[in-house]
């Protein structure tokens, strides 16, 4: 149970980093970064997409605990699953800082920003599957219980015979 709970963990915090590192290549691309590795545009980089990873685990955390209770809870170990779940939290926060914007100000409602919600909550999905998520249908811990198949009794056999 205990490590059940570091897993999901784990792949939480790795899965918010793949997501603020996405969102930061949205700002920086990788051609901008290769050809500045003597600058601090890297250095920059690199803080800023931990303050973005930051940023989507305090507002992811609600979320992704649930779903990464949903798929524990049925032990989905489905790739899909966990790239939907990024995608829908994605799209509330994305629909989050739609609804927080003031009125008259330049709109978030754009197809760059949509797709960088989306690819990093694609990221993040993946990320967390690869951590965490493909063992969420792993066979049960040692420390749970395990059940015993029970078969009826065949006429003429004992007791000892049928757990064989």
């Amino acid at each position: 149970m205990i490590g059940r709970v570091l897993r999901v963990i784990f792949g939480f915090a790795l899965a918010c980093l793949a997501a603020g590192l996405t969102i930061v290549l949205f700002v920086y691309t990788p051609s901008e970064l290769a050809s500045d590795l003597a600058s601090d545009r890297v250095s920059e980089a690199g803080v800023l997409a931990l303050a973005a990873a930051t940023h989507s685990a305090v507002f992811a955390a609600p979320f992704a605990l649930i779903g990464a209770a949903i798929g524990e809870w049925q032990r989905i170990g489905s790739w899909a699953y966990y790239v939907l779940v990024g995608l829908a939290i994605a799209a509330i926060g994305f629909l989050a800082q739609y609804w927080s914007e003031a009125t008259g100000e330049a709109s978030i409602v754009n197809s760059y920003a949509v797709s960088a919600f989306l690819v990093s909550g694609f990221f993040a999905g993946i990320v967390y599957w690869l951590f965490s998520g493909r063992y969420a249908d792993a066979d049960l811990d040692d420390d749970e219980p395990q059940q015993e198949i029970l078969r009826p009794l065949r006429p003429g056999q004992s007791a000892t015979a049928s757990e064989a």
